[in-house]
């Protein structure tokens, strides 16, 4: 869309407010009735848009409520978010007691944990769920800035007709998900809500700038030890590597994302011949090579990395590393939180591979094990679940009659995709019957 030189934020400079939530009214109501999106719908907009109507979430829908009571009362009193919330409310609070303007935080599955501000502001909200409680990922209440953010691992902007759902579609919004300072996992989102003047974009900093005083202060609350360092490489193509020194993570190109990965998994180093088989397999790859990406490493990381054999100086973790210990803990919430994609999905390293596809395998049968219809309904509508054949068939079992309608038509043109045609049996499938997966290398 010309003139708009962030694509996060609602708004260009000199757009007028009205004309567009119109323009963009417009074009919400094409897209329900013909599937087009066209201009002046931003990209992230209609990614959202269409990542909603996947889910089958209606444009008049409203979210529901999850938690409640003494239920509540607890998940917000152990949620790490708590310690941050008087710091949420001196930055944000007088903007939400103003009449005008909501102050929301919300966990990592989208599940509000605190809603406030002016009395008739709420009560405005409770008519369409904005609640505590009430669950607002774009699954369950479309697209949404505590729900997108969460989505895309970014603070953003919704503006207005935007918001996919009809009812929400009076308000404006700008959210930021906020991050534990140790293993950089989603803890939640902090968001602000109220009127189109919330398109501008002190707004969508005001919110940004938020999430991270609260990073910062969680950080603090830490007791006293070397900055970790971490890697993060699930849903990434190119990993982040936080080294552990002041400033900005390191952002590692593709074939050392895979080197850093591998050497993190293998603390007590590799070889060069052993390193080259796992980035390189039976490929006939000259040692020079290896030996020129190590250079070039070393030149970016200084010590952190030693030779003879390769290794990494120093314990570094990984988020693959956290997804792992919360399945060994069998913490399968927090497992599912923490696991943002497949690790670096474009890499065919086969030491990669076989991270990637064992970390996987493990989610997949997890889930339907558990037998949870949360987790496994946040599982399939992912883009690395939606089309989990054994979790829906274990999400359509744990539902009632009534609310298998939805599901089940997923379930019946999957098993239809896969050629596998309609159930002659109501027993679970096999562990691992998904869909056919080449051998791990």
């Amino acid at each position: 869309m010309a003139g708009v030189l962030n694509q996060w934020l609602a708004l260009e400079a000199g757009a007028d407010p009205a004309e567009r939530a119109g323009a963009v009214r417009r074009a919400h109501e094409a897209f329900l009735a013909e599937g087009a999106i066209g201009a002046p719908v931003r990209h992230l907009i209609a990614d959202s848009w269409r990542r909603s109507a996947r889910a089958s979430v209606g444009p008049d829908h409203t979210p529901p409520v999850e938690l409640a009571g003494g239920d509540l009362a607890a998940h917000r009193r152990e949620h790490p978010l708590a310690r941050v919330m008087p710091l949420f409310r001196e930055l944000l609070g007088a903007i939400a007691e103003d009449g005008a303007h909501l102050l929301s935080v919300c966990d990592e599955h989208g599940r509000m944990l605190w809603v406030e501000g002016h009395t008739q502001t709420r009560r405005r909200a409770e008519r369409m769920n904005f609640v505590p409680g009430a669950r607002w990922t774009e699954p369950h209440a479309g697209t949404n800035a505590p729900g997108t953010a969460l989505a895309v691992g970014h603070p953003v902007q919704i503006f207005s007709a935007e918001h996919y759902c009809r009812p929400v579609q009076p308000w404006t919004c700008a959210a930021a998900p906020v991050h534990d300072p140790r293993t950089r996992r989603v803890l939640g989102a902090v968001d602000i809500s109220g009127g189109d003047h919330l398109a501008s974009p002190h707004s969508l900093a005001l919110v940004q700038a938020t999430a991270r005083a609260a990073e910062a202060q969680l950080a603090s609350l830490l007791p006293a030890a070397a900055p970790p360092r971490l890697l993060e490489a699930l849903g990434r193509d190119e990993a982040l590597f936080h080294t552990g020194r002041a400033g900005p993570p390191v952002r590692l190109g593709r074939r050392h994302s895979e080197i850093v990965l591998l050497l993190a998994a293998h603390p007590d180093g590799l070889p060069g011949n052993r390193l080259a088989l796992e980035l390189y397999g039976e490929r006939d790859v000259s040692p020079v090579t290896l030996r020129a990406e190590l250079s070039r490493l070393r030149g970016m990381l200084g010590p952190l990395l030693a030779s003879r054999p390769y290794r990494l100086t120093g314990r570094v973790r990984t988020d693959h590393d956290t997804v792992a210990d919360a399945l060994d803990a069998d913490d399968l919430p927090t497992a599912l939180a923490a696991y943002r994609g497949p690790l670096l999905p474009l890499s065919e390293a086969p030491g990669v591979v076989r991270l990637r596809r064992l970390l996987e395998d493990r989610l997949r049968q997890a889930l339907p094990a558990r037998r949870d219809p949360a987790l496994l309904d946040t599982w399939v509508r992912t883009p690395w679940g939606e089309d989990d054949l054994q979790a829906w068939e274990a999400l359509v079992g744990t539902l009632p009659p009534e609310a298998r309608a939805v599901p089940g038509a997923r379930l019946r043109a999957l098993r239809d995709a896969y050629g596998l045609g309609p159930r002659t049996s109501g027993g679970p499938l096999r562990p691992g019957a998904t869909f056919p997966q080449p051998p791990v290398p």
